[in-house]
């Protein structure tokens, strides 16, 4: 008989748990604490929250979907291919913050490069790319402004660079043409991020991986975005299988995400957070709020008990 009450009181918390889910995903705006963000629909492009997303702002690595763009089109137009070895320059191995250790005239294909700058965000990957694709990242950079003008991002969303860095970060390898620095918008990141997707789906392949592994002595490159599903992490999410973390000391902590259920795809960004970890607890808040009770009881589970 006691166990029969205990089952009863179970499913009660669960109904209960339900309804709950159902009132606060259908009816509350998520508070989210970053000082930029957005959530969209992928398809439609329709916005389903906003906070400060038309504010130009310091992306970090999350500028550098659009290097990732260019590379994409230009093995598309059979300009290059994803076999072309990538020559390591003195500034690319130089270069400071996240990098997989290249050194100078050190190769490596195009979609290992490519895949280095998805996963790990790797700037060595970044700068390495750009020269091989525009002869200086100077030239490089006219590309990335001029996609970001042909796919419609506004005037607020500026590219300096392909790694997303600073000029006090890059230091004397700081371009010389282009003097201003990268910024965007929460706006214009999640368009740029729905356009990547549609267009180039075969990025999804990468930046869903958990891990990936280079050529020869670089071993298995560990995914920053610690969202996916196979990472079994604390903050994995059913669905999530991208996009692009980022860091500096300008931009704070940044996320754009994209996670798909049941055919329907979000893109999430969330910039200038306080810590890594609360880039994904803002947009998992933005996530369940986009797919409403599709939140499972046991994500439910892990925001109750964080």
């Amino acid at each position: 008989m006691k166990r029969i009450k205990r089952k009863v009181l179970l499913l009660a918390v669960l109904a209960a748990a339900g309804v709950w889910l159902w009132t606060e995903s259908k009816h509350t705006e998520p508070d989210i604490k970053a000082t930029s963000a957005l959530l969209m629909e992928a398809g439609s492009g329709r916005v389903i929250y906003e906070r400060n997303a038309e504010e130009s702002l310091p992306p970090a690595s999350m500028s550098k979907m659009m290097t990732e763009l260019i590379v994409y089109e230009e093995v598309k137009a059979g300009r290059a291919s994803w076999e072309d070895q990538v020559t390591t320059s003195p500034y690319a191995s130089e270069v400071t913050g996240a990098q997989i250790g290249l050194e100078t005239g050190e190769k490596l294909a195009l979609k290992d490069m490519l895949a280095a700058m998805a996963i790990v965000s790797a700037n060595d990957a970044a700068v390495a790319v750009a020269e091989h694709l525009g002869g200086t990242e100077d030239e490089f950079v006219v590309k990335m402004n001029a996609k970001a003008k042909e796919i419609g991002l506004s005037g607020k969303t500026v590219f300096a660079n392909a790694s997303g860095l600073t000029r006090a970060d890059l230091g004397p390898f700081a371009p010389k043409k282009n003097t201003g620095e990268t910024l965007m918008t929460a706006k214009d990141a999640a368009k740029l991020a729905a356009y990547l997707i549609r267009e180039h789906p075969g990025i999804l392949e990468l930046t869903a991986k958990a891990d990936y592994t280079l050529p020869g002595r670089f071993g298995t490159l560990k995914t920053t975005n610690r969202m996916l599903p196979y990472t079994k992490d604390s903050f994995s999410y059913e669905g999530a299988d991208g996009l692009k973390t980022g860091f500096t000391d300008q931009a704070g902590y940044c996320f754009t995400g994209t996670a798909v259920r049941d055919g329907k795809r979000l893109v999430s960004v969330v910039m200038g957070t306080e810590t890594a970890e609360k880039r994904f607890e803002e947009t998992r808040k933005l996530f369940n709020y986009g797919y409403g009770t599709r939140r499972s009881l046991t994500e439910w589970i892990k925001d109750m008990t964080r």
